[in-house]
C-alpha cells in the first residue's frame, strides 16, 4: 500500500487530472480504460463537461496527484470511464484503492469495460485483485472486446453462477 489518500476531486483539480491521464497514457505504464474518447484528444472543456455528470475521485500523495478515476451510475450499473495512475505509483495499490472507493459509492453495481491489446492484461489483473470476475464478454472487433465484470460475492448473491 502507498500513503496516497483518496478524495473527491474538485473543479480546480481538472487541469491536473487531464495532464495526468495524458502523461500516463504516453508512458504506456498506466491503468487506462475509456470506451468513448482517447485521452490525447480530450480537452479541458471536455473534462469540465464530464465533471458535471460523473463522480471523479483523486489519489493524492505528498500534495501531488498520483491517480484518478471517473464513474457514473445508470440503471444500477456503474460505468467506469477512466482510471489512471501516475507511472511511478504503479503496483503500489493506488489503482485498487481508487476502484474500492468507487465500489463504496456503488456497492452492488456491475462494471463493464472495453479492453484492447496489452493494456487489457493489466486491467483484468487489477479487477481480479479487487475481487471482480468476468461474467460475460462480447467481441466488438478483431482487437476490441466489451467485458462485463461483477464482484465475486455479488455473483453468488444474485444467482449468476
Amino acid at each position: 500500500m502507498t500513503d496516497a489518500t483518496i478524495e473527491t476531486a474538485n473543479f480546480s483539480d481538472l487541469e491536473a487530472i487531464l495532464a495526468l491521464q495524458k502523461r500516463a497514457y504516453l508512458s504506456e505504464a498506466e491503468l487506462y480504460r475509456d470506451y468513448t474518447l482517447p485521452p490525447l484528444t480530450q480537452t479541458l472543456s471536455g473534462i469540465e463537461e464530464d465533471f458535471n455528470k460523473q463522480i471523479i475521485l483523486k489519489a493524492m500523495s505528498d500534495g501531488s496527484l498520483v491517480g484518478s478515476v471517473r464513474a457514473f451510475a445508470k440503471e444500477g450499473v456503474c460505468h467506469i470511464g477512466r482510471l489512471v495512475v501516475e507511472p511511478t505509483y504503479q503496483n503500489k495499490g493506488v489503482g485498487s484503492r481508487l476502484l474500492n472507493a468507487i465500489e463504496n459509492r456503488f456497492p452492488a453495481a456491475q462494471r463493464y469495460e472495453l479492453f484492447t491489446g496489452e493494456r487489457s492484461i493489466k486491467s483484468l489483473y487489477l479487477y481480479d485483485k479487487a475481487g471482480y470476475e468476468i461474467i460475460r464478454r462480447r467481441r466488438v472487433s478483431e482487437t476490441l472486446a466489451l467485458v462485463f465484470l461483477c464482484k465475486k460475492n455479488e455473483r453468488i448473491m444474485n444467482g449468476l453462477l
